[in-house]
């Protein structure tokens, strides 16, 4: 199976390998979901010529936790480590979702890594910070009145935090890792409401596009194309601020309900086109 162990956790991923030569594109997946909402989008850019990389983030899927304050550094380091891990110098990040805030991250970070950004359906916005923050703090409250061998329970009822906030960031390693789930329960748990709290404030901390600080966006030279969303957790405002200090970027004003999925399929390939080049590493 196609793991790579990143300093403390150990992450599932898919690569096509050799299957391009052009410069690869990871694929960063939603807030809810996993490697497996990416794979059948890959074959029309496997088909023209790009390598595809996908893999579950960390405590999603079957990637692996640990109980630690997580922030958007956090998975832009992991991000980074896993490209090193393939020998990969530069590539494309095509984010949806939670996805784009680790892409922005990841190029914040590490800008000379990234050649381009695709930015489908940038999550941010007031409700998107005001229900992130509800959902931790669902969750510390199960905590404060069920402990924490509870959390183990619901976590392998719910399957994951999305599916049921009270369930813990960490209710998919819980049901993937049967170590961590017996380690779970025997934690302080004082430290453990202060890790999710924190984690949830560092997290949801603002009510723009999350991420990145604006100052660094603005800093930054590279390409992007944003497709904006229109729902509670996709706020067109956080699209429109990721076209504000973003430098130039591709900018689809076109509603979700017109945006099938071939037409933002070619819009992709065309950015990617357009920025593509051969493959050194």
């Amino acid at each position: 199976m196609p793991y790579a162990d990143i300093p403390g956790v150990r992450f599932w991923f898919t690569d096509t390998g050799g299957a391009g030569d052009k410069t690869p594109v990871v694929f960063l997946h939603a807030a809810s979901g996993t490697t497996d909402s990416w794979v059948h989008q890959e074959p029309p850019f496997i088909e023209a010529g790009f390598r595809c990389i996908a893999y579950d983030r960390r405590e999603a899927g079957l990637s692996g936790g640990k109980i630690e304050r997580v922030s958007w550094a956090t998975y832009a380091h992991e991000a980074m480590g896993l490209l090193q891990h393939l020998g990969i110098r530069q590539a494309f990040v095509l984010g949806g979702c939670m996805g784009c805030s680790t892409a922005m991250a990841l190029a914040a970070a590490y800008p000379e890594a990234v050649s381009g950004l695709i930015l489908h359906w940038p999550v941010g916005g007031v409700r998107w910070r005001m229900n992130g923050l509800e959902r931790f703090q669902t969750h510390v409250n199960f905590v404060k009145e069920n402990g924490l061998a509870a959390v183990v329970d619901l976590a392998r009822q719910k399957g994951s935090f999305w599916a049921d906030p009270a369930a813990a960031p960490w209710a998919s390693t819980i049901v993937a890792d049967l170590d961590f789930a017996a380690s779970f329960p025997q934690q302080d748990v004082d430290r453990y409401l202060a890790v999710a709290t924190l984690m949830g404030q560092t997290l949801f901390d603002r009510d723009t596009a999350t991420g990145a600080e604006p100052q660094k966006v603005m800093a930054l030279k590279t390409p992007a194309v944003i497709i904006p969303g229109a729902a509670d957790a996709h706020a067109t405002s956080a699209a429109r601020y990721l076209q504000e200090c973003l430098t130039d970027p591709v900018y689809h004003d076109v509603h979700p309900s017109e945006q099938t999925p071939d037409r933002v399929r070619q819009w992709i390939l065309e950015f990617l086109e357009t920025y593509a080049s051969v493959a050194v590493g």
